[in-house]
């Protein structure tokens, strides 16, 4: 399949007005295209399909060929062959759960937007030195959740966060409020197990309810929330 990649800064510019990144790990492909509507109609245009399935590349390829208006990314990619596999099957954007540097290397050769995962200063500035200024946090709560990712950030101030782990429609809008997050990655709105039993008017309705309690977040993160 071939794919155009969006800019990085137009990549972090689209998850910026998306806010929320549901991810999702799913067994059976043939379920991917109703999902990625059901994420679509809720609000919650964007998925990101972790690589933790033996299936996962082709629900990917379905997702990305059947649902255009999704912005749908690789998850859980933990070389270049996964990212070659990734890209392959559409993938828009590629995030790893670590900083791994043969992964950023490939994706940085050639242009396509990724975001390795870090939780410590050594780790965030490993990516500044291959130029990279948005990273996944996690895993967040984890780590020490909201507080945690401000102190982590302060020294760094051009790097921009999508903390992952442990986040939930109860916590999200406290992440979403601090200025530096670019977005949320949680897979409370579509988990596997309603994935697997096909119950995607439920998680239509609560990925509506993640997007309307990611609103409300816009004008805190614009008036410079720490």
């Amino acid at each position: 399949m071939r794919t155009t990649f969006l800019s990085p800064a137009a990549a972090v510019e689209r998850l910026r007005s998306i806010r929320i990144v549901p991810v999702i790990t799913i067994d059976d492909p043939l379920d991917a295209v109703p999902l990625g509507r059901a994420l679509a109609e809720g609000g919650l245009p964007c998925a990101e399909i972790t690589f933790r399935t033996p299936r996962a590349g082709e629900a990917l390829r379905r997702v990305a060929g059947e649902v255009p208006e999704l912005f749908v990314g690789a998850g859980t990619v933990l070389s270049p062959e996964h990212a070659a596999r990734a890209i392959d099957a559409g993938a828009q954007f590629i995030v790893a759960p670590g900083f791994g540097p043969r992964v950023v290397d490939y994706c940085l050769e050639r242009g396509i937007p990724v975001y390795p995962g870090i939780a410590t200063p050594t780790e965030i500035e490993a990516a500044l030195e291959k130029g990279l200024r948005t990273l996944k946090l996690f895993p967040a709560e984890q780590m020490g959740g909201v507080g945690y990712l401000k102190a982590i950030a302060a020294p760094y101030v051009d790097v921009s966060f999508m903390p992952t782990g442990g986040i939930n429609l109860g916590n999200v809008a406290q992440y979403l409020a601090v200025k530096r997050v670019v977005a949320c990655g949680g897979s409370w709105m579509a988990p596997a197990d309603w994935i697997a039993a096909k119950q995607f008017e439920r998680i239509r309705e609560a990925a509506a309810q993640a997007a309307e309690a990611a609103q409300g977040t816009n004008a805190g993160a614009a008036a410079g929330v720490a």
